[in-house]
Formats: structure tokens, sequence, C-alpha cells
């Protein structure tokens, strides 16, 4: 125990000693967490629109404002030539062309019915999409207006109503940045602890103190153990500014669950991660190649985790993937803490699958450490 409290003591020092290490550790992934969030946002306002207007009627006009005071379109072009409209889209300049033909109110008033043309830039899917339906339930919306002035309001003063209200679980407000921040967060931690990690211990082979190390009584498990514990303790240190400051202050989210539970969750997904740390360590020989390897998997941790894309939208074989991921289940835990509100009855199953990849992981990375040292 003696022996290990000497070590713990060399780390921090170490690790303290290194000004350009400490705002890595400490500063980065802070300003991260304070950027990402305001950029990772999946509702798209500001779609560019180019509208062909053959009508010129005050039905059309009532459109046309009805589009451009919803909040998501950009009125970028105007006029009476779809040629013109389309050499928009082509340079970039609008996603959507609107054309309104002649007669659009002469044949809204008689029949009840008129065509529209919509042309959408699908360079972009997402966006082709989500402006395309945006724009789609505009006017039926503003079709449906149209015809409620035309009903007589005594002849239908009578008529049964269906009201429908609405109520948002979870998140009220429908805030992105509440169900992002948590992922993000959780993300961030992962990347900071398994870089950090490998670079430690492969630092002391490039400088050939592992080999001095290795030839003193000090026993392997407690040399791993006096790397894993500052950077676990660090994990947590990370998570709490994160989470207390930049959660709390900036954004205004507090957590609705257990605290309690969710360092617990944190302890042990951080021995998961720091195996998988010490694991890439073992394969590697030089800081350079930590880094690459370290980069790889944390990209298939963060593209494969559901932070950005649902992963029940995934196909079979990258939902394997992804919930072999333990990313997946850390992210999942933080959305199910903050906002739901989850116990332990809630995240009992999450527990048990993390102690598996704590396990899994460390088990590995010993093993391998004994073999290649």
């Amino acid at each position: 125990m003696r022996t290990l409290q000497f070590l713990l003591r060399k780390e921090f020092r170490q690790i303290f000693r290194n000004k350009s290490l400490l705002p890595m550790i400490f500063a980065m992934p802070l300003v991260q967490l304070i950027v990402m969030p305001l950029a990772a946002d999946f509702e798209i306002k500001n779609i560019n629109i180019s509208i062909v207007d053959h009508d010129r009627s005050s039905y059309s006009q009532q459109l046309i404002n009805k589009i451009t005071a919803s909040g998501y379109f950009v009125l970028s072009d105007f006029g009476d030539s779809f040629d013109d409209a389309f050499q928009q889209i082509e340079s970039e300049k609008s996603d959507l062309i609107l054309e309104i033909p002649s007669g659009f109110e002469r044949n809204l008033v008689r029949e009840n019915r008129e065509k529209l043309f919509i042309a959408v830039n699908a360079i972009n899917g997402t966006k082709a999409n989500l402006g395309g339906a945006y724009l789609n339930q505009i006017i039926q919306q503003y079709h449906a207006e149209v015809s409620l002035d035309w009903i007589n309001p005594i002849k239908y003063t009578s008529s049964p109503q269906i009201e429908v209200t609405s109520s948002n679980w979870f998140n009220p407000f429908m805030n992105y940045r509440f169900f992002m921040v948590p992922g993000i967060l959780a993300f961030l931690v992962t990347m900071v602890g398994a870089y950090m990690t490998a670079l430690n211990i492969v630092k002391e082979k490039e400088i050939g103190t592992i080999e001095q190390i290795n030839v003193t009584p000090i026993k392997k498990y407690q040399f791993i153990l006096g790397k894993l514990i500052p950077f676990w303790i660090i994990g947590v240190i990370i998570f709490t500014i994160g989470l207390v400051f930049v959660a709390r202050i900036i954004y205004g989210i507090v957590p609705i669950g257990s605290i309690v539970l969710l360092y617990g969750y944190l302890g042990i997904y951080l021995i998961a991660l720091l195996g998988v740390g010490l694991l890439i360590s073992t394969v590697s020989d030089t800081q350079q190649q930590a880094m690459s390897i370290a980069f790889f998997v944390m990209m298939v941790f963060l593209l494969m985790s559901g932070l950005f894309t649902p992963i029940d939208s995934m196909p079979k074989w990258a939902r394997i993937f992804a919930y072999s991921n333990p990313l997946t289940y850390f992210i999942e835990v933080m959305r199910m803490v903050v906002l739901k509100g989850s116990g332990l009855k809630d995240l009992y199953t999450h527990f048990l699958i993390m102690i598996g990849f704590a396990a899994f992981f460390n088990a590995w990375a010993i093993w391998n450490y004994r073999k290649t040292t």
C-alpha cells in the first residue's frame, strides 16, 4: 500500500509539472462542452427559399407571408421566373423553390383545390427532407385556415369540435441542448480518460523508464493502479466541473435523478474506459501510435454511440456494434438520470453491462501488458 502511495504521488507531481498537459486535461473539454451544444442542433432553421409567384394575388401574398413568418424560412429570391430561381439553387443561394401558378386564387376559391410546385435541393438530404416537410405543413395549415374562412359561422356554430392538447415529458420546452449536453459531456470524459491513460503509459516506454520500473520490486498491478487511479480521479473532476458549472450555470440543466447514482455509474464506466486506454498502450510503442489508435477508437465510439444518430435508425449490423460500445450505455444513463430521473431499478441492466465491460477490458489489457513487458 505504501508503494502505491509513492507511485500516486509521483504521478500527480508529473501531471501537474507538465504545464501543457493541464490545459489539455481541463480547459479544452470545458471549452468544447460550452461550444459544441450551440452547434449540435438538429432543428434546421434559416432555410433559404426562392418563391416564383405567377399569380400576384392577395391569397398568394398571404401564403408567402405565412411561410416567411414561420421562423424556418428566409426569402432569398422573389420573382416570376423559374429559371432565375433555379440559378439561385445552382449557386447555393437557395435550398427550395416554391412556384405558385397563375390563377392560384381563382382556382382555390372556385374549386377549393390547386397545385403548387416545390423543387428541393437534395444534396443535403436531411435539410431537404425537413425543409420540404416544413413547407408542406405550412401550406396545409394555410389551406385549412382559408377553408375555415369560407364556412358560414352561423350554420356551423353547433358542430362538434375536437381539441387536442399535448404535454411534453422530460423536456417540456423542447430544448435540444438539454438532450445534447449530457451526451457531449459523456464523450468528453471518454476522450480525456482514454487519451491520457494511453499516452501516459506509452511515454514511459519512449523515455525508457518502464524498463527500470520492471526491474524494481514494484509489482505490475501496483504500477498499473498507479497509472490508472490519477486519471480516474481526473475524470471524476472533469465530469463534476462539466455537470455542476457548465451544464447547470450556462445551460440551466439540473439533474432530476439521483446524483449519487450517476456518480456510481461514472465510477464503473471510468474503470472500463481506463482499461481501454491501458489496452491501447500495450499495443503501442510510441505516443504517435497511441494517439492514432486512440483517435480511431474514439471516432468509432462517437459515431456508434447514438450521440448524433439514433441507434434505432441504424442497420442491424451497426446496432450490434453500437450496443458493444460502452459509451452508448453511458450516454443513455446520462440522459435517463438527468432528464427522466430514472432510478436504480431502471438502470440495473446498464450497471451489469458496464461491470462486464470493465472486467473484460481490464482483464484483456492486463493480460496483454504482461505478455508484452
